[in-house]
């Protein structure tokens, strides 16, 4: 199990990395830097945190749009949809709304916080991470 634990913190770490960039943060493309097939990674991932490759990327893309909503109210919605690579804002939108519970415009305007449930990752070395699931 810590082998997998080690594999999914550095593809983890990797996600983080890459997180602004449109490109590097497909399944495919994580799987070949590991060694794995995308299936087995994508395996290991959501064994060690709870829920898949795909679903965290998407997750941990809300999330920092949710942060630049707030925090950066002078840029558009439009804008921060397309840094969190979504190729619209109605295609970020839809998707804010069934992660918060209301629009993006909504959540800036009342600054709404919601908590994502979190499954955590444990390692000796390096600390906590989280997933969320």
């Amino acid at each position: 199990m810590e082998g997998k634990k080690r594999t999914v913190k550095n593809v983890i770490e990797y996600v983080e990395a890459q997180l602004s960039l449109e490109e590097g943060l497909d399944l495919e493309t994580i799987a070949k830097r590991t060694g794995y097939s995308r299936f087995h990674l994508n395996r290991m991932f959501c064994e060690v945190t709870g829920c898949t490759l795909h679903r965290y990327i998407k997750e941990r893309r809300l999330s920092e749009a949710a942060k630049k909503l707030v925090m950066e109210e002078e840029r558009s919605i439009a804008d921060i949809a397309l840094e969190a690579s979504y190729q619209s804002q109605q295609a970020f939108s839809l998707a804010f709304k069934k992660e918060y519970g209301c629009t993006p415009k909504t959540y800036r305007e009342k600054g709404i916080c919601k908590e994502l449930r979190t499954v955590e990752i444990v390692s000796r070395q390096t600390g906590t991470w989280r997933c969320a699931a």
